[in-house]
């Protein structure tokens, strides 16, 4: 395997719109900061990106929204990250992301995940692990739905590769949905550059996709059966995604999306940090947990 890109790959969550599908609720507060069960939603992913290996984060949101993700995150020395923020004076589909955030960018490959998607499955940080190490080639993902109407697609032939791709196709040929997470080589700032806004007014991401599917250098990976992916971006999907994760919580003893868990079982912090960590949330069960990760290790 091809590790060059191993320490240089760098990951941008974007956390902007106005998040209408969910008003009242987020008329005065980023979707992103909303609960889901028992952690801010941008916990799932951001511990994402850190099970991919990433230690080096852009936040993209509205200059509202970037002072409370700022005092939530802080600049992630606390979990052994690098964590910088970017504001979107208004949104302009997934692609401008890579606009913002061309500076952090550079000349390092990129993983961006949208701030409402959560991903589970039992062997995620291996081939994220694995997605993030690979060089010359984009990676993106396949889940199967019910109604891929709603979706951007991916159309995959009998020998798993790449047939096509559509953005919220009206006869889907597909039930594949591309979820909102996707790994690019640093030329994706010059992909998007490239794009002219769609009908709806967006640089949409399913046109980066078919830039590179164009090119020949696009990979997906499916994700099937076994796996959990969830959009918590309406109020019937927020419910869901609280419930999914209080029964995989309630059932296992195991947290789903827990920074200091994943950051001390990367490597990112030392027994020291987490105690440090674990001490100032001992008031609640959340702290008691992280407590029991260091006992647990006796």
């Amino acid at each position: 395997m091809n590790t060059n890109g191993k320490d240089r790959r760098k990951g941008i969550i974007l956390a902007g719109g106005l998040g209408t599908r969910l008003f009242p609720l987020t008329i005065s507060v980023s979707k992103q900061l909303l609960p889901v069960y028992d952690k801010p939603m941008i916990y799932y992913p951001l511990t994402t990106l850190m099970l991919a290996g990433i230690h080096n984060i852009l936040i993209i949101s509205t200059p509202e929204s970037l002072p409370l993700f700022e005092r939530l995150l802080g600049d992630g020395g606390k979990w052994g990250l690098a964590i910088s923020y970017a504001p979107q004076q208004r949104p302009e589909g997934i692609a401008q992301a890579f606009l913002l955030g061309a500076d952090f960018i550079g000349d390092d490959p990129i993983a961006l995940i949208l701030g409402d998607n959560i991903f589970y499955g039992d062997n995620l940080p291996e081939l994220l692990r694995d997605i993030s190490e690979r060089t010359g080639v984009q990676t993106i993902f396949g889940y199967p739905v019910a109604n891929p109407e709603a979706f951007g697609t991916v159309t995959v032939g009998d020998n798993g590769q790449i047939v096509d791709l559509l953005e919220k196709p009206g006869n889907p040929l597909s039930n594949l949905a591309v979820p909102g997470l996707y790994f690019y080589e640093s030329d994706v700032v010059e992909v998007a550059a490239a794009l002219k806004p769609s009908a709806r007014g967006e640089l949409e991401i399913t046109s980066v996709n078919r830039t590179y599917f164009e090119r020949g250098t696009l990979r997906v990976e499916i994700l099937g059966r076994g796996w959990a992916w969830l959009d918590s971006g309406t109020h019937d999907t927020l419910l869901e995604a609280s419930q999914f994760a209080k029964v995989m919580e309630s059932r296992t003893g195991l947290k789903i999306a827990c920074p200091e868990e994943v950051a001390y079982r990367m490597g990112f912090i030392d027994d020291g940090q987490l105690r440090k960590l674990a001490n100032s949330l001992s008031h609640n069960e959340y702290g008691h947990y992280l407590l029991g990760l260091l006992d647990s290790k006796r």
